[in-house]
């Protein structure tokens, strides 16, 4: 298969993944294939009418980042940063050798950090405003990650924080291929990172109807596309990805994991969260990706679906495949084992399709026992299925405000 577009491919060359899986791909990826999920009650939520997360494990920020920064970091911001030196680290690149104004940096998150705002709001609720920490702000911004990126690895190009919600780490992505695209930068570190894991929007979410309530089974909880899914998993995580210019890694003598050969993004414009249930938005991201990339529906080879286990999203995403796909190829949900990290999924789901189409698997959806029969579509379960002729595949993201984002992934 050739790409039949005028743009030349963006090329991934490294990986850094912080996930409730662990930290580094091959955690990640292995929980996956073995569809072991990482959901369970989280004391840091305890008292909540719902308090299940997937939670990163033994993320020790002082150790993993070092004391000197990490007293001044939220949570998603020192996983931003791990995630991006172990991108950097995978690409073969020294930030000590690399043009540093030619190295952008586009980080997504879907809201500010709230880690430390119920200690914060309290002081201030008491009367003792000259208590507040003055860094309650900057680690709360939403830029804070992408520029604590890089203050750490002396990235002095562009620098932009991405925040369409659910969708954000794939639209860093978007805007990431395009800042390479346009010559503007060498090379770009992209991803996304969220904690989800606070009080209030935990809160927020279950109010809204939106969270499982399996609170019995926490670890059953996050069932994609199950006939008996009740909702989502609140979960944190990061990743980066380092992309570059083909001629740019050629001239590195590096070979690309894989290539961003296209993306797309839309509005449903129908409705503030709920989304269009026909997917006709969502549908129309996947389409602009796939003309982007100069390929047809039947040669994409696996979708890693935004999948988030609550009734009208599954469905619609339904629709949106079996409206672009005559018969929609094997499609999987990691939001089963690794929760949903909100403005991290879409980059974490990324490079876990680059993963797939390096390896030629694709992993299960866990917790998928028993599938819905109106989500007509083959999704993968139980165990992994391999592809071995797989050369491209696509990664969904929508969101709250109707935002939807779709990449498409080329093998090297």
């Amino acid at each position: 298969m050739s790409l039949r577009t005028t743009h030349p491919p963006v090329a991934v060359t490294g990986l850094g993944l912080v996930t409730p899986a662990g930290i580094g791909e091959q955690p990640t990826w292995q929980a996956l294939l073995a569809a072991r999920t990482t959901a369970a009650r989280d004391p840091v939520l305890a008292g909540l009418p719902v308090d299940i997360s997937c939670q990163v494990p033994d993320f020790d920020a002082h150790r993993l980042v070092g004391r000197h920064l990490a007293w001044r970091l939220d949570r998603a911001a020192a996983m931003a940063v791990l995630a991006a030196r172990h991108a950097t680290a995978d690409a073969g690149l020294s930030p000590a050798e690399w043009d540093a104004a030619r190295v952008g940096v586009v980080i997504g998150t879907g809201s500010a950090s709230m880690e430390r705002y119920d200690a914060e709001y309290a002081k201030l609720g008491a009367g003792r405003p000259l208590a507040i920490s003055p860094l309650a702000v900057t680690r709360s911004v939403p830029n804070m990650p992408a520029a604590e990126i890089a203050l750490d690895l002396t990235a002095r190009g562009p620098n932009f924080a991405v925040s369409t919600a659910c969708a954000s780490g794939t639209t860093a992505l978007g805007v990431a291929r395009d800042l390479l695209r346009a010559g503007t930068c060498d090379i770009v570190l992209a991803g996304g990172t969220e904690s989800a894991r606070c009080r209030m929007p935990a809160a927020c979410f279950h109010r809204m109807g939106a969270l499982s309530q399996r609170l019995g089974q926490p670890a059953a909880a996050s069932r994609p596309f199950d006939a008996d899914r009740d909702g989502f998993v609140l979960a944190e995580g990061a990743a980066v990805l380092v992309l570059e210019r083909s001629e740019h890694a050629r001239a590195r003598g590096v070979r690309p994991r894989a290539y961003v050969a296209g993306y797309g993004a839309s509005c449903d414009a129908h409705h503030f969260a709920a989304p269009d249930p026909e997917g006709r938005g969502a549908a129309a991201a996947l389409r602009a990706a796939l003309r982007d990339a100069g390929l047809d529906p039947a040669d994409i080879g696996h979708v890693n679906a935004h999948g988030t286990g609550t009734r009208l999203n599954d469905q619609a995403e339904c629709e949106a495949l079996r409206s672009v796909f005559t018969a929609p190829p094997p499609v999987t949900s990691v939001k089963g084992a690794l929760g949903h990290a909100m403005g991290a999924a879409g980059a974490i789901e990324a490079a876990v399709t680059v993963l797939s189409l390096q390896q030629g698997t694709v992993p299960p959806t866990a917790n998928l026992d028993r599938q819905d029969p109106d989500i007509d579509l083959d999704v993968v379960t139980k165990v992994p299925r391999s592809i071995t002729a797989m050369t491209a595949a696509a990664s969904t993201s929508f969101a709250f405000g109707g935002q939807n984002a779709a990449l498409v992934l080329h093998a090297a």
